[in-house]
């Protein structure tokens, strides 16, 4: 019998499951496991962060450009701890990121041991699929748990706790087997009831207005050719939640935009308040995409509901049928149930009638030459200089709403997103070096306010140690606007505490070697930005924005 150690078998299972890189920070727990990734030829990269927070939403974002599934390891004690922010967002997400977190050793528990805490417990309430491990002998048959968890189904995060006496213990080389194909997602995916499906068209067949509103799950699933297809087949308008953004091109006649309470606008809501039949499909409903559960008005319009996860259906909304499956499969389905459809219904028009009023109220802001630099100008001259195929990542705050309502995807697919699930600040810059080793090829921006700029900044430094090409954008207003702006709005301008020193992110970049520029003056914006789009190297712009509690942002409950 030939045997590994514990850390060694470890390694090659990652490596039997496709692994490519690992994101991470060292700790004293995970020294074996350290060592192993040193000795053995596994052909994985490690890309050592400097937050276990950052090398989460790294693996988030190389996750969502890659559709493999992404992996981010850290220590024991406070490195658990900090890793959960990564790994609550990618599982509420829906993106498949595996942690593993080294832990003090099983012979070490209830000893007062130094870093000791139930990580089990700790992640359980986080993630879709979580175990300690106690014997270096399961090993194999957890790690193969865990990857068919985060994959299949409705796919999530996992986490892995490697005590340090499970990475030093013995493996039989003959357990290390694997199923490479449960390395992306989604996998085994599963087809829908045709009776479901047929409820569903002839509903759709019968309405006269019938509106798609999908999220997240039509782009995890590769079903935008499907969704175009049926979308094509009724005449009907396709509007998307942030997550959704990207499961039509923005150019595409049927497209509405965003639709919701971040990134929606009067126009988009107007059609949903048309519409007699909604249809979501890989979109949960919630409180942000729904308005609070007011637009669509329950009670008032159908609905039908594709998801893979069987618990969303009817959770938020009476439903007239529920499709449980993958949103591809589903909507193959769908498609073929109609038939010829009704291709001449109220979509096309409808929403070219929406976008035009959002724009128009957008290009007025767009165009002027006001200091600060409003926030449309931004968005704007950023439409201008980046390629249609560019990743970029938006922060909570200032950067989502307005790229969500305002920029134009001219292709479908994973493009634009933001972190939406939880909406922490400091996602940005991270996912953005994740998205930049995971899809190369592509120019990749992060859009980010300056309250987020102070939450990750070290990573510059991780950034500028790989070369990572990435373009990086500071909205500076020297405030967490978002809570300002709801200050203002529903508390009669009572500002507490949300203002503070405004820094020159520009210089702060500049000392960890980022090419870097200030800009204040709005008719220097496009220049500066076509420049650090253009330099083959790490850049940031810092620009002098508008506040978001005086701007006109794309947020409902601030314009009502």
């Amino acid at each position: 019998m030939n045997e590994l150690s514990g850390a060694e078998a470890f390694v090659r299972m990652l490596q039997l499951y496709g692994v490519r890189h690992i994101f991470g920070l060292c700790g004293d727990t995970s020294l074996p496991f350290y060592d192993a990734l040193y000795r053995l030829d596994h052909g994985i990269t490690h890309i050592l962060t400097r937050d276990e927070r950052s090398a989460a939403y790294m693996a988030d974002g190389y996750a969502r450009v890659t559709g493999r599934v992404g992996v981010c390891e850290g220590p024991s004690g406070g490195g658990a701890t900090y890793i959960l922010p990564g790994v609550v967002e990618a599982n509420e997400s829906s993106i498949p990121i595996l942690a593993v977190t080294s832990d003090i050793s099983v012979g070490g528990r209830g000893r007062f041991s130094l870093t000791e805490l139930d990580q089990e417990a700790l992640f359980r309430p986080l993630t879709k699929w979580n175990q300690v491990i106690d014997r270096a002998a399961d090993i194999p048959k957890t790690v193969r748990a865990a990857f068919a968890q985060m994959t299949s189904g409705r796919p999530g995060a996992a986490h892995i706790g490697l005590p340090y006496d499970v990475q030093r213990g013995t493996v039989d080389e003959a357990e290390l087997w694997g199923d490479p194909s449960l390395g992306a997602y989604p996998s085994r995916r599963f087809a829908p009831d045709p009776v479901a499906v047929a409820a569903a068209a002839e509903l759709l067949l019968a309405a006269r207005k019938p509106l798609f509103i999908v999220g997240g799950g039509v782009i995890i699933a590769g079903a935008e050719a499907e969704l175009h297809a049926v979308a094509e087949r009724l005449g009907a308008p396709v509007a998307s939640t942030v997550s959704g953004h990207g499961s039509i091109a923005d150019t595409q006649p049927l497209a509405v935009g965003v639709v919701g309470s971040n990134g929606g606008t009067m126009p988009t809501r107007a059609i949903v308040e048309e519409a007699d039949l909604v249809v979501f499909v890989g979109c949960r409903a919630g409180s942000v995409t729904t308005e609070r559960w007011r637009f669509p008005a329950p009670g008032k319009v159908k609905v039908i509901h594709i998801d893979a996860d069987p618990a969303v259906p009817g959770a938020s909304y009476a439903t007239e049928a529920a499709i449980i499956g993958d949103a591809k499969l589903a909507l193959a389905a769908l498609r073929d149930a109609l038939g010829a459809g009704h291709a001449d219904g109220w979509g096309a028009a409808r929403a070219a009638r929406a976008r035009d009023e959002k724009f128009a109220a957008f290009a007025a802001l767009a165009r002027s030459s006001e200091r600060p630099i409003r926030p449309e100008r931004l968005v704007a001259d950023l439409q201008a200089v980046l390629p249609d195929d560019a990743s970029i990542v938006a922060d909570p705050g200032t950067p989502c709403p307005y790229l969500s309502a305002y920029y134009r995807l001219t292709r479908p697919g994973r493009h634009l997103w933001s972190n939406r699930a939880h909406g922490a600040l400091g996602y940005a810059m991270s996912a953005a070096a994740g998205a930049a080793i995971g899809r190369p090829e592509v120019k990749t921006v992060a859009v980010m306010g300056d309250g987020s700029f102070a939450f990750t900044c070290g990573e510059l430094e991780t950034i500028v140690r790989l070369k990572l090409p990435i373009a990086m954008v500071v909205v500076s207003n020297a405030s967490f606007g978002w809570i300002k702006a709801g200050q203002r709005s529903g508390f009669q301008q009572r500002y507490f505490s949300v203002d503070f020193t405004r820094t020159d992110h520009a210089a702060v970049a500049a000392a960890f070697g980022v090419k870097s520029w200030r800009v204040e003056d709005p008719a220097e914006l496009r220049p500066v930005l076509q420049r650090a789009v253009e330099a083959g190297e790490p850049t940031l712009v810092d620009v002098i924005c508008q506040p978001l509690h005086e701007a006109r942002a794309p947020v409902s409950e601030w314009v009502a």
